[in-house]
């Protein structure tokens, strides 16, 4: 902990009388996309199989949490101890079956126990909304908010059984988008697209993926490929506005089929 003391002591003589001017301008808001910025990287250290980036990313993910935590008591609101005592209480709170004498069968119920923990923890504070949907932020990305939201729905067994349920779904969906486009309707058609990217959603929790990594990953392996592509093109002088569809699809499958596996 004296290292973690050390940064804690840092970032408030940053903050303090002949600091950073940057910094002691910075309000928890203005902090909003650096915060968001070091998720996105720590995820990329993580996806990459990258150690050293990983603990180097993690680090600055901590100073984000420090810094927010010293403007917080700079205000008077709260300070990083009480940061820490909060989720040390919550994490022994939610776990019954280790630090008390609760007896869990598996992981499955381990996550009923916690649904079931944090939604007596808000009545207790008389929360407003006592759903059990509620406490998913807003600016979650779409596919993973439908990830979640399906998960939190599937707790109280509102889900289908499995993934192969979820594509008959993900089917009908289909019909009906077809018959959007076919009517035209732009609310209708976006409706219906809705629809299916939460139904596939579901697939892919059910199949125990994430749908925003299997999305992101998708994107790099597209991204790969047409770069191939443009590179392969760019070796003969031409460009890719040059090509007819026929041309650009074989050299997507030529791209697709030397791509290291």
């Amino acid at each position: 902990m004296t290292r973690f003391r050390e940064l804690v002591d840092v970032v408030a003589r940053l903050r303090g009388p002949g600091g950073c001017p940057w910094d002691r301008e910075q309000t928890p808001e203005s902090l909003r996309p650096c915060l968001l910025e070091e998720c996105y990287e720590t995820l990329d250290a993580i996806d990459r199989g990258d150690p050293q980036a990983l603990r180097e990313e993690l680090g600055d993910l901590l100073l984000q949490i420090v810094f927010q935590a010293q403007v917080g008591a700079e205000a008077g609101r709260f300070t990083v101890e009480d940061v820490i005592a909060g989720v040390v209480d919550k994490m022994i709170r939610r776990h019954p079956h280790v630090f008390a004498d609760v007896t869990v069968s598996g992981s499955a119920e381990v996550v009923r126990n916690w649904s079931r923990i944090k939604a007596a923890e808000r009545a207790g504070r008389g929360a407003a909304d006592p759903s059990v949907l509620s406490g998913l932020p807003p600016a979650l990305p779409a596919l993973h908010a439908a990830a979640r939201m399906g998960e939190k729905a599937a707790r109280v067994g509102f889900d289908w059984p499995s993934p192969a349920d979820a594509v008959v779904k993900v089917r009908e969906e289909l019909a009906e988008l077809e018959e959007a486009l076919a009517s035209g309707e732009p609310s209708r058609i976006e409706h219906e697209l809705g629809d299916i990217l939460f139904a596939l959603a579901s697939v892919a929790r059910l199949a125990d993926h994430s749908p925003e990594m299997a999305l992101r990953r998708a994107l790099s392996r597209f991204e790969r490929r047409f770069r191939a592509m443009e590179d392969t093109v760019r070796q003969t002088g031409r460009d890719l506005h040059d090509l007819t569809p026929a041309e650009l699809d074989a050299l997507w499958h030529e791209a697709k089929r030397d791509e290291p596996r």
